[in-house]
């Protein structure tokens, strides 16, 4: 009679699992709270720890109590998604008892520049400075009020907000094109920029009109065989239109 016997490889599977088990068991049992899984995938003592911290926050449904007329302007600005106490700091005391202590009036140029200094990962459009080159030693609060920080004229450059395009396009032959050229933009761009986007070049004839074999202008201008150069792709596929010897 043959006995059959169990495969070697078996026997170690059934060990590690065995041990991998014991272990997770062991965890639970040594290192994981009491209160784990009580109210969710969490530790449920955590909400009375939470609970019992100390309130320093009021909230900005508290100011507009008292400062009406802050809120409202505040509320129709570009500043309307922050809270208050971003600004002014923690005022749950001030809030409860105007007497016990003023909130914090900032009126250094370091308070706005967490969010407004030059930085290339910032969105396309949102206004940023180069503080060293913005208004030097003048604080912010001198043009801009922070309720409602659009600035006393509206910028007519670009650059004011496509900082990072302005600075990459300055080092390219294209520097020389002026914004408006390849982008059809409303006056109220300006005002409001995300409500009336600018247009874009949509088809290869647009760049022909100087690159293209025999189109008029300077005679260093690259010009090519508009119909068979790149073939089916549009030309800002391959070349970078703000900086196109990079591409």
């Amino acid at each position: 009679m043959k006995i059959w016997k169990i495969p070697d490889q078996v026997i170690r599977l059934v060990i590690v699992f065995t041990i991998a088990i014991a272990a997770l068991l062991l965890i639970r049992s040594q290192f994981v709270p009491e209160s784990f899984g009580e109210f969710g995938h969490y530790r449920g003592d955590a909400i009375e720890l939470v609970t019992g911290r100390e309130l320093k926050y009021a909230g900005w449904q508290m100011c507009v109590v008292c400062h009406v007329d802050e809120g409202e302007k505040k509320n129709r600005s570009y500043h309307r998604t922050l809270s208050c106490e971003i600004c002014h700091e923690p005022s749950l005391d001030h809030a409860e008892d105007p007497g016990v202590r003023l909130p914090v009036i900032p009126r250094e140029r370091e308070t706005c520049l967490p969010c407004h200094e030059y930085l290339a990962s910032r969105p396309t459009g949102f206004p940023q400075i180069v503080e060293i080159e913005h208004n030097p030693r003048q604080a912010c609060f001198s043009c801009h009020d922070p309720h409602d920080p659009t600035p006393p004229e509206v910028p007519g450059s670009c650059s004011a907000c496509h900082g990072q395009i302005a600075r990459t396009k300055a080092v390219s032959h294209h520097n020389s094109l002026d914004c408006e050229m390849c982008h059809d933009a409303a006056p109220q761009h300006r005002e409001t920029p995300r409500s009336f986007l600018p247009g874009k070049p949509v088809t290869r004839e647009f760049c022909g009109q100087c690159h293209s074999t025999g189109a008029s202008g300077s005679s260093v201008i690259p010009q090519i065989e508009l119909n068979s150069h790149g073939e089916q792709y549009l030309c800002w596929q391959c070349h970078y239109p703000h900086n196109p010897e990079k591409s």
